[in-house]
């Protein structure tokens, strides 16, 4: 057996390097066009089920294929970036998304336009833990939580794109224009990250690692076994697949043909989904830098406020009143800030050398509960009949929104047991989480003594 070779991990250095802000800013703008890319069907799900004649089940494969593969995929990039570095991952990555829009701009049946949409599903898989990999290697670990935060939700102004710009390019231009168009920023992005990104700073070693498949083998069943790392899944399959679900493919479908709102309505509250996304993501961060041993109850928390939201807007009787849905998109907003917690937990419970295998086993989570999610509400929606757009009614729409209700508490069990377990080999270590009543009590001493008092 060849033996193994590596360059050393390098370590995240104590301030960011010159240029590392433009580093950033490169590396966020390839996510939001990946983030583009990924909901390119979200506000066309109407014109794609006329432009293909396919009913809601077929259509609802199209987002369950690319979510599948990018699922798939997670684990064998985050060892290809282990081996061959993140800026190679990105490029390659805008390459493929490109070569899918282009194929989507002018496909006319279903099986071409399938095949695009998993040649998309490939890049996208590429693009987001490359870019985390790239921020480890850039910036101090002690701002690590708020910048991964930041570029989960600046990235999303990629789906502002998807809803504004190309719907109007759509609507005015046609489908070949408006996914031609796509094609081409794709395009564009890969030549600016091949021209901007780094893998590390200069003079410190790229966290390149030439392993043979048996020593891979190893480090992933390694991190597997980390109770740490399956609390990072958990986390990430429990906290974003409700918003994913309805900004990928049924949220403009159920508030247009469910709730009665209008396009321009309805594109508004997917706007305020990112909006509130990006106002909740830095206080999460902040919060996880803080108090990095009460993660798991940002993350049941948020979990908690989602289910609570669905359960109001399936049981109010008739169509939900606006406000109602503010408190829905919301709630929902904060399932993907949620979810880069569980990259958190892989930072932490993994050394340099595995990172990338554990943020992919992380980051599969989220995108299979999602796509299981959207394939269970296209088929809900077709076992009652509803299943294209002339069909779809409040009542269809509220059956398959519950759907998401036995995956939240499956979550829930998953992350309490991994949490009991994570707490069980800290406490082997000789660290014992304190209890939520110690902690609190802490600070408040702490503040009474800041004041003066006792």
């Amino acid at each position: 057996m060849t033996s193994a070779t590596a360059t050393a991990p390098s370590a995240a250095p104590p301030a960011a390097p010159r240029g590392a802000r433009l580093v950033l800013a490169v590396g966020t703008l390839a996510y939001g066009v990946a983030v583009l890319h990924r909901t390119s069907l979200s506000a066309a799900g109407i014109d794609a089920s006329t432009r293909f004649g396919i009913g809601a089940g077929s259509l609802s494969t199209f987002a369950v294929l690319q979510l599948l593969v990018y699922a798939a995929l997670q684990v064998p990039v985050g060892v290809l970036i282990d081996r061959f570095g993140a800026r190679v991952l990105v490029v390659t990555g805008a390459v493929l998304m490109s070569a899918g829009q282009a194929g989507l701009a002018v496909a006319t049946e279903v099986e071409t336009a399938v095949a695009a949409r998993i040649l998309l599903g490939a890049g996208d898989a590429m693009t987001f833990v490359s870019v985390l990999r790239i921020v480890s290697t850039w910036f101090p670990p002690r701002r690590t939580p708020v910048l991964v935060q930041l570029v989960g939700l600046l990235g999303q102004v990629g789906q502002i794109a998807s809803v504004f710009p190309l719907m109007a390019l759509l609507h005015s231009r046609g489908w070949t224009t408006a996914y031609g168009s796509a094609a081409a920023l794709g395009a564009l992005t890969a030549v600016l990250a091949w021209l901007v990104l780094r893998d590390a700073p200069p003079g410190v070693a790229p966290p390149r690692a030439r392993k043979p498949l048996p020593d891979v083998a190893a480090d992933l069943r390694a991190s597997w076994r980390h109770p740490g790392t399956r609390l990072g899944l958990y986390s990430h399959f429990a906290t974003p697949f409700a918003g994913t679900a309805f900004v990928l493919l049924w949220g403009y479908p159920f508030l247009v043909s469910a709730q009665g709102l209008s396009p321009a309505g309805a594109g508004a509250l997917l706007t305020l989904f990112v909006c509130s996304g990006a106002a909740i993501g830095p206080a999460l961060g902040a919060l996880v830098g803080r108090h990095p041993l009460r993660r798991s109850w940002l993350v049941l928390s948020i979990v908690a406020a989602q289910a609570l939201a669905w359960a109001a807007v399936l049981a109010w009787p008739g169509r939900a009143p606006l406000p109602l849905l503010v408190v829905l998109v919301v709630a929902m907003s904060a399932g993907a800030p949620a979810s880069m917690i569980g990259f958190d937990y892989a930072r932490t419970s993994n050394p340099a050398g595995r990172l990338g295998g554990a943020t992919g086993i992380v980051n599969v989570g989220g995108f299979f509960s999602a796509l299981l999610v959207m394939l269970l509400i296209g088929v809900a929606l077709d076992l009652q009949g509803a299943g294209t757009p002339d069909t779809y009614t409040l009542g269809a729409f509220k059956t398959a929104m519950a759907v998401q209700f036995p995956l939240w508490g499956l979550g829930v069990v998953a992350i309490l047991r991994a949490r009991a377990a994570t707490r069980r080999k800290l406490a082997a270590e000789g660290f014992v989480v304190p209890p939520v009543r110690e902690v609190l009590r802490r600070e408040v001493a702490a503040r009474r003594g800041g004041r003066g008092g006792e």
